[in-house]
């Protein structure tokens, strides 16, 4: 159930379009509409470790299709970016400000993410107030009356269908969920497609924002991009995971569980990468950036600068260490322990 500004948002359960219509309403409304502008308004938060954000705070970073639920008693900022066409999201219980952040990158996990998510924020109590927030995507593939590419404000309401980008249909999906199910949920803000979209000259879009952090003890939210040594800890491996759990029924419709929340303790589990994966950074190492970037990609005019390098560093790691097992010794997960300093250490 969704409410904007504690009234509930009608809508006709029978409908096939249930999701794009309370998309289409959430994104007219004039709270969200303000709560929107007033996100675009702020500067993005560059948080590096010399960041004065940082330097006292307790981090848990999110990488795509992960998701952490965090107390704010042991954590201070819970973020994600590198997104485009997926979506980031924070539900935060109001009454305990436990918050559970996801990086949603398809339709397919959604419905199963929401309840991964929730299983830690939701008390007993079935009308506790779940204040979300959803930022990222953006119009990827513009609608159009004919063949012309038309730059709109957010989505066009009567083409719908003829939408073929991902960002819009992962949309849909979130909003269908969260309407479906019996939680109640506040729509705070509600970032995303023509309202996170930029236009260059020639019509093409691009993401405004490709991140945020959470400051969990007030429950504000920021757009913001990490410093490279903050997507941690082991970054190659987790992005590694992303690529094995589309081969893995276990994993594949669901998002990747990765921080344990009462322990303040990022827990690895075990994922075997396959031939299949193996083979293809081989073909894939020679290959140039743009290449790389269409194979790649959903998006590849609107990636960051360094996702080429990402790739080549993945694809370095797996042609290096093909046997999954020299990763996960005796099938055990990789445990990483906050220190004093606020780092993260392998156990």
């Amino acid at each position: 159930m969704i409410f904007v500004g504690g009234v509930p948002l009608s809508g006709d359960p029978s409908s096939q379009d249930l999701g794009f219509e309370t998309l289409t309403a959430l994104m007219d409304h004039p709270l969200l509409i303000a709560a929107s502008d007033s996100f675009n308004a702020q500067n993005e938060r560059k948080i590096s470790v010399s960041s004065a954000s940082l330097q006292t705070s307790k981090l848990v970073y999110l990488f795509q299709r992960e998701f952490a639920t965090v107390d704010p008693a042991l954590v201070d900022l819970v973020g994600t970016d590198e997104a485009t066409t997926c979506v980031g999201i924070a539900i935060r219980n109001s009454r305990t400000g436990i918050v559970s952040a996801a990086h949603i990158d398809f339709p397919n996990v959604v419905e199963a993410g929401l309840s991964q998510m929730l299983s830690l924020v939701v008390d007993q109590d079935a009308d506790t107030p779940l204040d979300v927030h959803i930022v990222g995507s953006y119009v990827d593939t513009p609608c159009s009356y004919d063949d012309t590419p038309v730059q709109q404000p957010y989505i066009d309401t009567e083409n719908v269908f003829e939408f073929e980008g991902y960002s819009c249909s992962l949309c849909v999906k979130i909003i269908e969920a969260l309407h479906n199910r019996i939680e109640k949920f506040h729509i705070r803000t509600l970032h995303v497609l023509g309202r996170n979209t930029r236009w260059d000259s020639e019509g093409v879009g691009y993401p405004i924002f490709h991140g945020f952090v959470m400051e969990t003890s007030s429950g504000s939210i920021f757009p913001a991009s990490f410093d490279e040594t903050l997507r941690s800890p082991d970054e190659i491996i987790r992005r590694i995971r992303l690529g094995a759990s589309f081969e893995d029924p276990n994993l594949c419709d669901r998002l990747l569980d990765t921080y344990d929340t009462s322990n303040d303790l990022f827990v690895i589990d075990p994922c075997t990468w396959s031939i299949l994966q193996i083979q293809r950074a081989m073909m894939f190492q020679n290959a140039s950036d743009t290449q790389i970037l269409m194979a790649c990609s959903t998006s590849p005019l609107a990636e960051g600068p360094d996702f080429v390098q990402n790739q080549r560093r993945m694809m370095d790691y797996l042609i290096h260490h093909p046997r999954w097992q020299e990763s996960f010794p005796s099938g055990l997960p990789r445990i990483f322990k906050r220190s004093e300093q606020g780092s993260w250490i392998k156990q």
